[in-house]
């Protein structure tokens, strides 16, 4: 497999682990970047850019990243609240009033990002029209009852974080979550990075798509416990109706998919736009800096910890983001971002000044933990050790 790209000195274990996810692993087309204080040190992609063909994986190629888009979200509510413009702890119905039905009047902000609002499920499942429609999307969430008691309990909203944080910032700024991301994220940044895909971007993104390989070995759990894999195959469990939330789930290859603003899901990026993100939350970035160290520790402040009521493990969360822990292991202790369900993953570290991004094209059956997005953090682990 021949890699592309270049690594900076010290960082050669990081090209060497990404390709051995392609000889090894069962890599199809993939792109690593990782930032150290604001500059760029891993820049690499190889493979295709479509999972089941034969063109070649470009520098500016672009993937839909699944959950790792709910990072990049919070950001616009850390954002807003930095800006004065939100109140963490201000109930949701201050500035959403139809959403205080049935229980939820005393549902904070907060409670949305550190996922214990007791709303990781609908009642009656969106179609994917009804998902891409902010309006009732909207509508259906505010009109959904807690499974919990909001704020007793944590439990991962999957696919309803989306349209909840879509719409404080539609009720804050008069504009979707999509368009602010684009304009207040990721232009001062330049980042290749858009929750919502302009038709303008669309020739870069390549499609993704379900793929084998072997299971991993080592430290990495290779079959899931029992109780997780019982949760998946329950459909009454709150696991599967999570996961459920939009019936039947879209093709993420369909451009209509692509172009709606899924904050939860459908994100798409380059590895550089992921990490180049998330180096910006932690330091300066071509002189632009997006968080205060106030606001950084607010992401990574631990928030929920436990056994989540969704997921079936043990998760922690900050506000808006998964902390470092056995069910998504990151850098260090005091690093926070989000995987995307099957693979891409992107983090901070501001111990270390280490921001990180992956995407693939192709998608596993892991939802927190891939395999190759662990070894590459592994291999950073090692350089910055070394």
């Amino acid at each position: 497999m021949d890699v592309h790209g270049t690594v900076a000195g010290g960082f050669e274990p990081v090209r060497e682990a990404f390709a051995r996810n392609f000889e090894a692993l069962g890599e199809r087309g993939a792109a690593v970047a990782v930032y150290r204080d604001g500059r760029r040190v891993v820049d690499l992609w190889a493979g295709v850019k479509d999972v089941d063909g034969t063109g070649p994986w470009r520098r500016e190629t672009a993937q839909v990243v699944r959950s790792a888009t709910k990072g990049v979200a919070a950001a616009a509510l850390l954002l807003l609240h930095q800006r004065g413009e939100l109140d963490l702890d201000a109930p949701v119905g201050h500035y959403w009033p139809e959403f205080k039905a049935h229980g939820k009047e005393g549902l904070l902000v907060r409670h949305v990002l550190n996922h214990r609002a007791g709303l990781p499920v609908l009642d009656r499942p969106l179609t994917p029209d009804e998902a891409a429609d902010p309006v009732r999307a909207a509508e259906a969430v505010a009109a959904q009852a807690p499974v919990w008691e909001p704020g007793t309990d944590h439990g991962y909203h999957a696919l309803t974080y989306g349209w909840l944080v879509d719409e404080l910032v539609r009720r804050v700024t008069g504009r979707g979550c999509g368009a602010w991301i684009a304009s207040e994220i990721a232009a001062p940044l330049d980042l290749g990075l858009w929750v919502g895909l302009p038709d303008a971007q669309a020739h870069r993104v390549g499609t993704v798509g379900r793929i084998e390989g072997p299971e991993p070995s080592g430290t990495l759990r290779a079959r899931p416990k029992r109780s997780v894999t019982d949760a998946y195959a329950d459909p009454s469990s709150l696991t599967r109706r999570a996961f459920a939330a939009v019936t039947p789930f879209p093709d993420q290859n369909d451009p209509v998919f692509r172009a709606a603003a899924l904050p939860a899901a459908n994100g798409i990026a380059t590895a550089d736009g992921l990490a180049r993100f998330y180096a910006s939350l932690i330091g300066p970035v071509d002189g632009v800096r997006l968080l205060e160290p106030a606001g950084v520790e607010l992401a990574r402040a631990e928030e929920s910890a436990g056994p989540d009521r969704v997921l079936v493990v043990g998760t922690r969360f900050g506000l808006g983001y998964m902390l470092h822990g056995g069910a998504s292991p990151f850098l260090a202790p005091g690093s926070f971002g989000h995987p995307g369900r099957g693979g891409s993953l992107g983090f901070a570290d501001p111990e270390s000044g280490i921001a990180f991004g992956y995407v693939t094209n192709g998608f596993r059956r892991t939802v927190t933990a891939d395999p190759r997005a662990q070894a590459l953090v592994r291999a950073v682990r090692r350089a910055l050790t070394a």
